[in-house]
């Protein structure tokens, strides 16, 4: 298939599975509120945020790999192919032991992560739990980064979504009947187990070469760029865990492991746009390095700015949306005892907008492979998340903590990294990237602003003034957007790929007929 065909079907995959997937997430977390509690909720956030951070011992092993394998794909090169899966294989194996053993490790600090200790039995082998499961998901699973290498996304999201449907319909059960939240998890670690066992069989049946038993050498060239990029990586897995992993711990050791829980019931709804939105940009990634490989710098620089202006739109209008209806849904969902204020609200979907609006660049500087030039800026964003958040939290709480990782983003991440792939990717100026940024946003306030007026005038909490919310928030972001892009030629190259989408799938559908 093309870079397109590919492009699309990994995309349509991402986003029916992982739309699928959010309504299976929030009937589950209701069930798991109402039958478990806050308690539960907040010890599972926090050892989910625990894990989150360990993950840093993978040291972007499968990042450096995967851009590695972009050439021997395209050039068919099985020797290359299996030496990189041979190198991944043992690194990963690595990684899954040093995972089990560091996390166990830190079973006796528990304590000093939880404010107030809940009265739940067991809570170090619940935590065990999670770590063995974490450590399980690194073996057999290596063998999906060549699927994903090779433009085949789908498989991956196909195999992950079933298992994920099959393991949550099942917890449900088993809380429902039981209560057990042992067998809660239990149940997590099997289906990690099953799932990344049939990815590595379906890889086995794609790729037959990896079922040979000799052994294979990268060259030089090959081992240099991968050390390079590895230790490259390095800096940006640690910078990321700790942007990304600590919220949860720093609300529970300033603030309460309840806390934890309230914030987690919203992390559950940016993460699930997160989620859907990073798999469309990842499904992008190996086209984009096919791209790089074969087309000019002028058509890559136009590439860029359409994927950039699709990203625009989506966190734009989903951050409009959240501002408006995330408190209504979570009464709505669980009760008025889950809410935070409006003022916290804000910072959530500013954090979820800033951080959004980083997927285009990222997704090209790593199918680029350019790690190496600002590596040592996630140590400065580390660092500076830290700092603010330990100080805001102190006076400001669960707003201070998210504050100081907004503040993090904007010192650091908001300008280096367009700034590295302008410079080393592109090779263009990278000011009309910031002021493309500015008008954007600027527009999306104004609108969202409107959208925001528009809605406060309904009064009520029930589910038709939800739906009429809703509803506006759907129709009228989207209608201003249109008015305002529809000459730009970012906007008519994407619908004109749309209408092209459209007109192969009834050619394919009368062809069927």
């Amino acid at each position: 298939m093309t870079r397109t065909e590919n492009c699309i079907r990994n995309v349509k995959y991402a986003i029916v599975g992982q739309a699928a997937g959010i309504a299976i997430s929030f009937f589950s977390r209701m069930v798991f509120v109402h039958i478990l509690g806050r308690e539960y909720l907040g010890l599972d956030g926090l050892f989910s945020n625990i894990i989150s951070v360990l993950s840093i011992v993978e040291l972007g092993v499968g990042t450096a790999i995967i851009f590695s394998m972009y050439k021997p794909l395209a050039d068919g090169d099985e020797y290359r192919l299996k030496a990189l899966m041979d190198v991944y294989k043992k690194a990963y194996i690595s990684i899954g032991i040093t995972v089990a053993a560091v996390g166990s490790a830190l079973t006796p600090f528990l304590r000093h992560l939880i404010r107030d200790m809940p009265d739940i039995p067991y809570i170090s082998l619940l935590y065990l739990l999670f770590v063995a499961n974490s450590a399980l998901s690194y073996f057999f699973s290596y063998k999906r980064s060549l699927i994903i290498a090779d433009q085949r996304r789908y498989i991956i999201t196909a195999y992950r979504y079933g298992f994920y449907f099959f393991v949550s319909f099942a917890q449900i059960l088993i809380l429902i009947v039981t209560k057990a939240y042992i067998i809660y998890i239990l149940l997590q670690i099997a289906g990690t187990l099953a799932e990344n066992m049939l990815i590595s069989r379906k890889a086995d049946k794609l790729y037959p070469f990896l079922l040979k038993k000799e052994s294979f050498r990268l060259d030089k060239e090959d081992r240099n760029r991968i050390t390079k990029n590895i230790k490259a990586m390095i800096f940006h897995k640690l910078g990321d865990k700790v942007v990304t992993g600590t919220d949860n711990i720093l609300i529970s050791r300033f603030v309460g492991i309840a806390e934890v829980g309230l914030y987690s019931n919203y992390l559950l709804i940016t993460n699930a746009l997160n989620m859907v939105y990073g798999l469309i940009f990842q499904s992008l990634i190996a086209s984009i390095g096919n791209l790089g490989a074969e087309e000019d710098a002028r058509k890559n620089r136009f590439i860029f700015d359409c994927i950039n202006f699709i990203c625009f739109w989506i966190h734009g209008f989903s951050s409009i949306c959240l501002v408006v209806l995330l408190n209504p849904f979570i009464k709505l969902w669980l009760s008025k005892e889950y809410v935070f204020s409006h003022g916290i609200v804000l910072v959530i979907v500013f954090n979820f907008y800033i951080n959004g609006m980083r997927k285009s660049a990222q997704a090209f500087k790593e199918a680029y492979g350019l790690f190496w030039y600002d590596r040592y800026k996630p140590l400065a964003e580390a660092l500076i998340n830290l700092a603010a958040s330990v100080v805001l939290a102190i006076k400001l709480g669960i707003a201070g903590i998210l504050l100081g990782t907004a503040v993090s983003t904007v010192t650091t991440c908001f300008w280096i990294e367009p700034y590295v792939l302008y410079k080393y990717g592109l090779k263009a100026p990278v000011s009309s990237y910031y002021k493309r940024y500015a008008l954007n946003t600027l527009a999306m306030a104004v609108i969202g602003t409107v959208v925001m007026l528009i809605c406060r005038a309904i009064k009520g909490e029930t589910f038709a003034v939800f739906f009429a919310k809703a509803v506006i928030c759907a129709v009228l972001p989207n209608v201003f957007f249109v008015l305002i892009y529809c000459r730009t030629e970012e906007f008519r190259y994407i619908l004109n790929i749309f209408k092209e989408a459209a007109i192969d799938r009834k050619m394919i559908m009368r062809g069927r007929l």
